[in-house]
């Protein structure tokens, strides 16, 4: 669940992240930091049932929850995400987002998203219809205003392209086990419905996680890199700082029955200590195929 930039606070002062904003970018990762890559076949169906803790140099900020269901010709995912403690005493929120499909020949063919973020200032909700990867209609309400300094996205930048929600699920291709460093040889063109950005993956190292209730094994540590494309303010503080960092890491678990990986942990970097996205409970399995019936 990488969260979307635009979850991701807003600075008005130029030239660093305010020790206020640091806190939000764990907030940002609990919504949702999404990654996006290939849609190719899956190899089964399967579940996910999953809980996180968002955490900001140690101290707890937030948690959510990521279901995702993945049938024989539809598919499924939901995450929902809220501060906690001290982050939401001075910068409360919370977030939800969606997106279902058609599985076709095996892969995931994202047909909507949906996306709502509560702030104490104001809901803003966001929806997307796609077909086939080309974003075919798109809103925000309230609409945002036109800010003269925003990257404009054309029509071009909306074609290619994955939602964020179901840009989170990494398929590995191959018939072998998924988890392996061939899962972050992977770039990816993400649209959240106001902004364009590019995600790169590269792997660091295998390690092995236990989450309270639910998954123990492996998992793929990648790094992480984010360029902005177009649809964000170049001067933002936030936008500078996370297209510069080189030490954002995210560990990816399995979905049981399926080639396609989740993300387990994502720490991000900030002045105040890593914000951490870590899952407590990872509860996953396959779901056997549907049997036809017989008179």
């Amino acid at each position: 669940m990488l969260a979307s930039p635009r979850f991701w606070p807003k600075d008005s002062a130029k030239g660093s992240i305010s020790p206020r904003s640091a806190g939000r970018l764990a907030f940002a990762a609990l919504c949702g930091l999404v990654v996006a890559w290939g849609a190719e076949p899956v190899a089964a169906q399967g579940k996910l049932e999953a809980q996180y803790e968002a955490s900001l140099a140690g101290i707890p900020v937030g948690k959510g929850a990521w279901n995702i269901d993945i049938g024989d010709d539809v598919f499924a995912a939901a995450a929902s995400g809220g501060t906690t403690g001290i982050l939401k005493s001075f910068a409360g929120g919370s977030g939800t987002g969606a997106s279902q499909g058609r599985v076709v020949n095996g892969a995931l063919v994202a047909t909507g998203y949906q996306a709502s973020t509560t702030t104490s200032k104001k809901t803003e909700q966001i929806h997307i219809t796609l077909d086939k990867g080309n974003v075919k209609e798109f809103g925000i309400v309230p609409e945002p205003p036109v800010d003269a300094d925003r990257i404009v996205v054309t029509d071009a930048h909306r074609r290619g392209v994955w939602d964020p929600m179901t840009a989170s699920l990494l398929r590995v291709p191959g018939t072998g086990d998924p988890v392996t460093p061939d899962a972050c040889r992977n770039a990816a063109p993400v649209f959240d419905g106001r902004m364009r950005y590019d995600l790169k993956l590269d792997f660091k190292r295998m390690e092995t996680v236990k989450a309270e209730k639910g998954y123990k094994g492996p998992v793929v540590v990648c790094a992480l890199y984010f360029a902005p494309v177009a649809g964000y303010i170049p001067d933002r503080p936030v936008i500078k700082y996370l297209a510069a960092q080189r030490n954002i890491e995210i560990a990816f678990a399995p979905i049981a029955g399926t080639r396609i990986l989740v993300p387990f942990w994502l720490k991000v970097p900030t002045p105040l200590g890593p914000a951490m996205l870590e899952a407590t409970s990872f509860i996953t399995s396959p779901q056997p195929p549907r049997v036809a019936k017989t008179q």
